[in-house]
């Protein structure tokens, strides 16, 4: 073959290579799309924020630690207008993260807010802990129970069966357990023994 012919055939063969590759590359463009494929999550068109995942409401959980109140409705016992009897105060109260055994010692604390009662817990009473076990309430007080009391045997009952009637009015609860800085007595008040539980006196309540 003359060197002519072996430098055109030479040339074709490159020329040819050329245009193979050229071609190739423009077939393997043509073939990808605009955005990425390996892109994790979908975007907006026009924002390039993520959309929510697909199933997802796309809003906050609610993460706040707050229980949610619920009102009920408790029978409380305070004093009647003479401090003789006992008579009930029908109340609706916000249960939140505290026992409705709490709740209610707390409101008895509270004082009555029908005309015509009167208060039978001492101002400045501070309730420490209540628990229930085996149908008996533990309600432990502090000092302030005792110490601030106006005394006398009638506001002595008062004081100690508002509160265990109060509780028992509640289901699964039939004796009060009183503790006065968490220790038991055998009468914190004087006269009624409160070293074993006390059970609730109905004839003291006048409707």
């Amino acid at each position: 073959m003359s060197k002519i012919k072996q430098s055109l055939w030479t040339r074709l063969t490159i020329i040819s290579v050329t245009v193979l590759v050229t071609v190739a590359l423009l077939l393997a463009g043509c073939g990808q799309k605009d955005d990425d494929p390996g892109d994790s999550g979908a975007k907006n068109p026009g924002t390039g924020q993520q959309e929510p995942i697909a199933g997802g409401s796309g809003e906050q959980p609610d993460i706040s630690a707050k229980p949610a109140e619920t009102k009920q409705t408790v029978t409380l016992y305070f004093g009647d207008d003479q401090a003789m009897y006992l008579a009930p105060e029908q109340r609706e109260v916000n249960k939140g993260d505290e026992s409705l055994e709490a709740v209610i010692v707390r409101e008895l604390i509270n004082g009555p807010q029908k005309d015509g009662l009167t208060r039978t817990m001492p101002e400045g009473t501070k309730l420490l802990s209540v628990s229930v076990v085996n149908g008996v309430a533990y309600v432990n007080f502090s000092k302030e129970f005792k110490s601030k009391h106006w005394g006398g045997s009638a506001g002595e009952s008062l004081t100690v069966y508002s509160v265990t009637n109060s509780l028992c009015k509640l289901p699964g609860i039939e004796e009060v357990q009183f503790l006065l800085e968490g220790d038991k007595q055998e009468s914190i008040l004087g006269n009624i023994g409160t070293i074993e539980p006390v059970t609730p006196d109905w004839d003291m309540v006048q409707e």
